[in-house]
């Protein structure tokens, strides 16, 4: 951290909007020093936060005024500023605090196959950022955790940073199986339980994940050479989510697969009317909840076909997604898994 920049956001003596002088911080209290409230701003974090890493893992500020209000230095906040940087990489938040405090480099995520992370076993199952904010992540991977303690912070250098560079290292499938779609559905389950007060985060996260996606063809810098009948993928009328059709298409377009994305609520008539334009090979129909998977929709586009009389094409129809359960539709296919969809279209 720039120590001039620093002691004019603290309020150094003589510094721009010191203490007592015209224009100074809210934040900046008398003597040297930041709040825990203006540095938890800073940080994307929350004073609780601030508290239990001091309580739990001695993460707290090198001196107190009277009254023991902490007063965090320049030193204080740059050990804080890395210990958010090591759990938004999925280190554990006690294993995160030992090498903060010992000085230790950067450490390598975790591998793919979800082992813990040294110290994952620790009793620390969650960030206090992450328990704050009630993310209830079950299993997951230290990756998730990272995620959505980022996500928490609306940090969106990190949560751009981890996506990116797990695609890089593992590929749009087990990206979004193992990382997107756990934490998303984590931030999900929060916003319906908490109301709107949640929604800006999950709202934050899913605009990243959505952008993260949709930039996989230039994480590549080969040419993508795409041949074949195109994929179709389109959202049921009514139907509004549209990041798995999105993970779709990255991962079909990164396969070298022509993909047409209608993205969001497209109606009967347009659906019917694009496989007549396209001819496509398949058709991935995306239905969330069961108000919004329609059976009559799915059987009308198995029977449409395109071609010369005798030789009529018709396309594979494929219904994701959780609000096609319980549907009997005959002849359509029910991919479980985004790997599922991929792998059924790569055989043909």
């Amino acid at each position: 951290m720039d120590q001039q920049a620093y002691d004019a956001r603290a309020g150094a003596p003589g510094a721009p909007g010191a203490p007592g002088a015209p224009g100074a911080p809210d934040g900046a209290a008398d003597g040297a020093g930041l709040t825990s409230g203006t540095v938890a701003r800073r940080l994307g974090v929350s004073p609780t936060t601030l508290r239990s890493w001091d309580r739990r893992y001695g993460l707290g500020p090198a001196r107190r005024s009277e009254g023991r209000h902490r007063r965090w230095t320049p030193g204080d906040v740059a050990m804080l500023e890395e210990m958010c940087r090591l759990t938004a990489q999925g280190v554990p938040p006690g294993e995160a605090a030992r090498l903060v405090k010992s000085g230790a480099g950067p450490v390598q995520p975790p591998p793919l196959n979800g082992a813990a992370h040294p110290g994952a076993g620790d009793g620390d199952v969650t960030d206090p950022a992450a328990e704050h904010a009630g993310l209830a992540l079950g299993v997951a991977r230290p990756e998730c955790r990272g995620l959505a303690r980022a996500a928490a912070r609306l940090d969106a250098d990190t949560v751009e940073d981890r996506l990116h560079g797990f695609l890089r290292d593992h590929g749009v499938v087990a990206t979004w199986e193992e990382l997107m779609m756990p934490t998303l559905n984590a931030v999900g389950r929060k916003w319906e339980s908490a109301g709107d007060r949640y929604v800006e985060v999950e709202h934050f996260l899913s605009w990243h994940v959505s952008t993260a996606l949709r930039c996989v063809p230039f994480l590549d810098r080969r040419p993508i050479r795409r041949t074949g009948a195109p994929v179709l993928l389109a959202c049921t009328p009514g139907e509004q989510h549209t990041l798995p059709l999105e993970a779709m298409h990255a991962a079909l377009t990164i396969e070298g697969r022509p993909v047409r994305m209608l993205g969001a609520a497209v109606p009967a008539d347009a659906l019917a009317e694009a496989v007549h334009r396209t001819g496509p090979a398949a058709v991935m129909l995306w239905s969330q909840t069961r108000s919004t998977a329609g059976a009559p929709l799915a059987e009308h586009l198995l029977r449409v076909g395109w071609g010369l009389k005798g030789a009529r094409q018709k396309p594979v129809v494929q219904l994701g997604g959780p609000g096609w359960r319980g549907a009997a539709v005959a002849g359509a296919a029910y991919p479980h898994s985004l790997s599922d969809a991929v792998t059924a279209l790569r055989a043909r």
